[in-house]
């Protein structure tokens, strides 16, 4: 049935038949990507000057730390950027001229102008920085123009058939897709990745992770600040609000699951092989009650504020357990509408041992004393993950402590050698899946959902690659 699928997908996709995708921030209205009926462009690395050719679609703040890497490390510019508002078109290119460099093009307007600049320009890789609603027509729309790597930020995707569109194009057009997920290159993560690969806690047996943020201050702002400042009198969300809550917002009040997995989920996945030697088979999540946003806008707006009107669906907490194809299982936690610290809960636990990052503890059987956990710092100086010991200084001012500029240095190294993606289309998808997986388990009250396997059986033979 996969074959007959795939075979079909793969021609269709060769007719110039796009996938289907959610419309921008403001438009609910569904729309389609729709390929050029022209040959692909042959891309070839670095022509004319030997430079990276780079592009960006989405120019807000996450668009700016990734320029501060582009531009950081040696040999790459920035050919064009995009999106629909002149206000971050304008601070994009006042960022840029601290640099030092040249302007980029410019494509702004129309929701559907990323498609003129991903035709005329040529480019080797192209970052997409958009609402989640954006990021599969997007990245569809420039593999199929011939883009050679695609980076889309997280979640790459929002439903099933999004995650199969990402890797039924990838694999039809041969473009290489990335998502970039920056929490798989924090310092500890790759740590115990070494660990993990050094065989310290011996077989795995289960893994713990989430996005435990508080984010009701990014879900609703005044319309001038990213954050909400409390005692302001303007509570937004929508399209008067600013940045992120013009569109990040609505997805609490139209969903209910796990809608942002990945920063959890990646570096579990990777210590645990999965989609090479492994993979996850099914999955079940319960979500709690909604309570946390409209109290918030009740708390810093009045029972009578208009938003208070508004019907949140998303569960405060959501939590989803996963179990993999060798045995192991993984509880996810999402959390973003509570009073708390930030946490991401990574739990990495074998036969041996295990590492906790609340707390940041390790313990290994025969080298921790016993009942007593270590502190973390030791283990992690001993097993530091090549990229971090050749890096250090220049990831030092970067973005999130650093792991911003090790993700590109080593998608940039992929690009220049023609490797595949570090974290490739089977890991977009299967990351991603968590999300449409977990909203229509909690909406069959927790039922068990089967995984679909996005490799199409190669994941039994496909080896480790990430940090290797």
């Amino acid at each position: 049935m996969e074959n007959t699928r795939r075979s079909f997908l793969k021609k269709m996709t060769a007719a110039g038949v796009g996938a289907a995708g959610l419309a921008m921030a403001g438009n609910a209205s569904a729309t389609t990507v729709t390929g050029s009926s022209e040959p692909q462009k042959k891309k070839t690395a670095g022509k004319d000057d030997g430079k990276l050719r780079f592009g960006f679609i989405g120019t807000g703040s996450r668009c700016h730390e990734h320029i501060n890497n582009v531009l950081a490390i040696p040999g790459n510019k920035i050919v064009a950027i995009c999106d629909i508002q002149q206000g971050p078109i304008d601070r994009t290119l006042k960022h840029i001229a601290k640099f030092n460099v040249d302007a980029p093009k410019v494509y702004k307007g129309g929701e559907r102008e990323f498609e003129k600049m991903l035709n005329n320009e040529e480019f080797d890789c192209v970052i997409i920085a958009s609402p989640w609603e954006w990021h599969v027509p997007m990245s569809v729309a420039a593999m199929k123009a011939g883009v050679p790597y695609v980076g889309v930020e997280v979640s790459a995707a929002n439903t099933i058939e999004e995650c199969w569109d990402l890797v039924n194009v990838s694999e039809a057009t041969g473009s290489h897709l990335n998502i970039m997920e920056n929490v798989c290159y924090r310092r500890d993560c790759m740590a115990a990745l070494n660990m993990v690969r050094e065989g310290l806690f011996g077989e795995l047996l289960h893994g713990g992770c989430g996005y435990e943020h508080d984010l009701r201050e990014v879900k609703f702002n005044d319309g001038k600040n990213y954050n909400y400042v409390p005692g302001s009198g303007d509570l937004r969300m929508g399209p008067t609000a600013f940045a992120e809550a013009q569109w990040r917002t609505q997805h609490s009040v139209t969903r209910n699951g796990d809608i942002y997995p990945t920063h959890g989920i990646g570096p579990v996945a990777n210590c645990m092989d999965i989609n090479r030697g492994n993979r996850f088979l099914s999955l079940s999540a319960m979500a709690t009650q909604s309570r946390g946003l409209h109290k918030f806008i009740v708390d810093n707006g009045g029972e009578n504020h208009p938003l208070a009107k508004v019907r949140f669906n998303l569960g405060d907490i959501v939590t989803s357990m996963i179990k993999c194809a060798n045995g192991q299982t993984i509880i996810v936690t999402h959390d973003t509408n509570s009073p708390r610290p930030y946490s991401l809960g990574f739990r990495v636990q074998g036969t041996e041992g295990l590492w906790m990052n609340d707390g940041d503890h390790v313990y290994v059987q025969g080298k921790s004393k016993p009942h007593r956990w270590d502190d973390s710092d030791e283990w992690f100086k001993k097993y530091d993950h090549k990229l971090w010991a050749q890096l250090d200084a220049q990831a030092k001012e970067a973005g999130h402590g650093g792991m911003d500029f090790i993700m590109m240095y080593d998608l940039i190294d992929a690009i220049k050698n023609k490797k595949p993606a570090p974290m490739d289309c089977y890991d977009a998808a299967a990351w991603s899946a968590i999300s449409g997986l977990s909203e229509m388990s909690i909406a069959r009250g927790g039922a068990l959902v089967d995984f679909p396997d996005f490799t199409r059986g190669q994941w039994i033979h496909r080896k480790p690659a990430f940090g290797m």
